[in-house]
């Protein structure tokens, strides 16, 4: 519940705000390339998001160590967004911000995220084969990957978009024949 709301009411206007301020300068590629910087930076360094999100820091120190990482690597407009961000006492919030605005972005796009599961890298036919299975799926204009490793699967694939979730993983197929075993009997 507490998640929600704070969805609700402070991640998901910040993050509509900053898709509307992108359209009305038609900055909506360039402000989600200075998303995915920041999403980079606040995963690759815990430090920096722990930094921001201290109340005890005074926002003065947050504003200077945001203009020198962003100052020469994102949008002027962009760069105002997270120092108001500072002001408004919602930089913490900053992670969950950028990632509904690329949530947003995608939907005015019709573009759907499906995250790839697999044992070993994909080859591009292989990746040109799952787009081509999830646009069939959804129906969406483009499709984005985002591919995770995970030996426990021993061979195949697992595809999740959204709440669907195709399981063509050796595990997974073990799995279905192991309960149709045991509702045989």
């Amino acid at each position: 519940m507490m998640q929600t709301t704070v969805s609700g009411e402070i991640i998901e206007p910040y993050a509509e705000a900053l898709l509307s301020l992108a359209q009305s300068q038609q900055l909506e590629e360039r402000f989600n390339q200075d998303v995915g910087m920041i999403l980079d930076l606040l995963e690759n360094s815990e430090d920096l998001g722990q930094f921001l999100a201290n109340p005890l820091i005074k926002a003065e120190a947050k504003k200077a160590v945001l203009r020198q990482i962003a100052v020469n690597e994102v949008h002027g407009y962009f760069l105002n967004f997270l120092l108001l961000l500072v002001d408004r006492r919602r930089i913490a919030f900053l992670g969950a911000i950028c990632q509904q605005y690329r949530a947003l972005l995608r939907k005015l796009r019709n573009i759907v995220l499906a995250e790839v599961i697999t044992t070993v890298e994909l080859t591009e036919a292989q990746r040109q084969g799952v787009i081509e299975k999830v646009k069939s799926m959804t129906g969406a204009n483009e499709v984005e990957l985002a591919t995770k490793l995970d030996s426990s699967l021993i061979g195949g694939v697992i595809v999740k978009v959204g709440s669907q979730v195709l399981d063509a993983s050796l595990r997974g197929q073990l799995r279905r024949l192991s309960f149709s075993l045991l509702n045989a009997a």
